[in-house]
């Protein structure tokens, strides 16, 4: 097994049109790197102001590509202040 997240991202009302506008792009980037196994990021059903994220990769040295990529993205420029809970293992 690989490096695993799950968790949340709170996104207030003001700021969901900016996060659907990104959000299709950051997921296709991150589904196209080497080493992600699965990338998964949807509305809770019983909170719509909620985004749970799932997302694998087959190593670390995966995932810290990934991580690295993402705080340098348009996606990670624009969502640095939402808050964020997530459990890696």
């Amino acid at each position: 097994m690989g490096v695993i997240l799950s968790g949340y991202v709170d996104v207030p009302d003001a700021d969901i049109a900016l996060v659907e506008r990104h959000l299709p792009t950051h997921i296709s980037l991150s589904l196209a790197e080497d080493g992600c196994i699965s990338f998964n990021v949807r509305i809770d059903p019983t909170n719509p102001n909620r985004y749970l994220v799932d997302e694998e990769f087959s190593t670390q040295a995966a995932f810290d590509a990934h991580q690295a990529r993402v705080k340098a993205s348009a996606w990670g420029q624009a969502t640095a202040h939402l808050k964020r809970q997530y459990k890696i293992t």
